[in-house]
């Protein structure tokens, strides 16, 4: 039992360890989004559980949900999707979002604080 509690927190460690070593590009745009790529270090890309991979046996991701990417220790603003995967270079993920992001989320908060009224009581 002992072994297995040291063995959980060595692959603990070595997660936390290899999530620190994350690397996330700055950001770059076009006229409609803006983008941004993460390199994951190789030891955690082989740490990823086998059901986000492809079926195909390419060994490439496939296009993971903010909960999934979020769960192997990408940590990035809101609004962020994995948009594509980059077949030579699995571990190098492909992000974008809105360009306006940031404005269509204050304008969504700013309705729906102005939508919100105190019920009425009779």
């Amino acid at each position: 039992m002992a072994a297995k509690d040291a063995k959980a927190q060595e692959v603990a460690r070595k997660l936390e360890e290899y999530i620190e070593k994350i690397h996330y590009s700055e950001r770059y745009s076009d006229d409609e989004y803006e983008y941004r790529h993460v390199i994951l270090p190789k030891p955690l890309f082989k740490m990823i559980p086998k059901q986000f991979f492809n079926n195909d046996n390419s060994g490439t991701l496939r296009l993971l949900t903010e909960e999934e990417w979020r769960g192997i220790g990408i940590t990035q603003s809101l609004g962020w999707e994995h948009y594509e995967v980059h077949a030579p270079e699995p571990h190098v993920l492909l992000f974008r979002r809105p360009k306006n992001y940031g404005q269509i989320q204050a304008a969504m908060n700013g309705r729906n604080a102005a939508g919100k009224q105190p019920a009425k009581r009779k």
